[in-house]
């Protein structure tokens, strides 16, 4: 990381910026999941899309990078947790099949940011796995 970079906040990296705009654009879905799913699905759906921003805020402010590392693996985690959810919600007919596509295709993106960062630190970090 150069020395402009060094105190980057977490709210500037682009990982962490397509994210949160991923978590908005589900929760304008999830708000129509029937009433009865509000403490199950669409809670779970919440509680793992908020952990990918979560997890990439709470790595970024460790000291080390094998801590940032470990957040970012987790946060990478529950992207897959989230895709599983919308999964169930499409088997469910809460969501149609060109919703779940299109968020397929953003977790993706996501993820693929994600890698990147997660290659940045293990590089930084000395850690070649």
């Amino acid at each position: 990381m150069s020395e402009s970079n060094a105190h980057q906040r977490f709210t500037d990296l682009i990982v962490w910026k397509q994210a949160r705009a991923l978590k908005l654009d589900i929760y304008m879905v999830i708000k129509d999941f029937p009433d009865y799913e509000k403490y199950e699905l669409t809670s779970q759906v919440k509680r793992s899309i908020r952990s990918v921003c979560s997890d990439i805020s709470e790595g970024h402010g460790r000291f080390t990078y094998k801590d940032q590392l470990h957040f970012c693996v987790q946060a990478r985690g529950s992207l897959t947790e989230t895709l599983n959810h919308l999964i169930d919600a499409f088997d469910c007919k809460y969501i149609d099949s060109e919703t779940l596509k299109k968020f397929e295709e953003k977790l993706t993106g996501v993820e693929k940011l994600l890698n990147g960062y997660i290659t940045f630190l293990r590089n930084a970090g000395g850690d070649k796995k």
